[in-house]
């Protein structure tokens, strides 16, 4: 559209930010460390670990639908995210502004040793909740976390943690959290129904309708 800025555009835990030129090698894992979140962790670097998973959200034209999705930030080239929306770890919540119900099952549960490998389990067990209108299964608890690896506490606590989601949650608990914080309190999950990128760089409400992105 004429007079449009045509400036490539993402979204970091509700942020937006302009992509910058000429980085067709930068990683989108380089890329939010670059910008200080350090909660997405920089592991094996081949996508085998999982230390480095985040949520990527985005507006499929044809199903009229915002799909959520864990991706490994290590491989993900960072233009490849153009118009979509990241959420990290500390988009989630924090211990200030309080923590996500995944972090708080992980802390209850006693799952996170060294800590290391915790971010990425989160944002997996995340993804699966904001992707689904029903309760997950344990068996698709499991299956969500099977990239993630963790060298401390043999995963038994931490499937403990996350499969109180399958019995106790109810169901669309997560897919509808919003921008604003109206649903997890903490303002920073993306909006399976709102502002979500379209791919082309230009946020939507929902229904592919363009918004201003502010």
């Amino acid at each position: 559209m004429e007079g449009q800025d045509a400036s490539p555009l993402l979204y970091v835990n509700g942020k937006r930010y302009v992509m910058p030129a000429g980085k067709a090698e930068v990683t989108l894992l380089a890329y939010l460390r670059g910008l200080g979140l350090s909660g997405t962790k920089q592991g094996c670097g081949e996508g085998g670990c999982g230390a480095c998973t985040v949520m990527i959200s985005h507006y499929d034209l044809a199903t009229r639908a915002v799909v959520h999705r864990a991706v490994n930030a290590c491989l993900c080239p960072l233009y490849a995210c153009e118009g979509m929306h990241v959420i990290t770890v500390e988009g989630l919540g924090t211990k200030r502004g309080g923590l996500h119900p995944v972090q708080k099952a992980i802390a209850v549960a006693h799952g996170s040793q060294c800590g290391f490998c915790t971010p990425g389990f989160v944002m997996s067990m995340y993804s699966l909740l904001r992707s689904k209108a029903e309760k997950p299964t344990e068996e698709e608890i499991e299956e969500a976390l099977g990239g993630n690896l963790c060298r401390c506490t043999g995963y038994r606590p931490i499937l403990a943690g996350f499969n109180t989601f399958a019995r106790d949650a109810p169901d669309a608990a997560y897919s509808n959290e919003t921008i604003d914080g109206h649903a997890n309190g903490n303002g920073h999950a993306a909006n399976s129904n709102g502002h979500v990128a379209n791919g082309n760089g230009h946020a939507t409400n929902g229904d592919g309708h363009a918004t201003n992105g502010n």
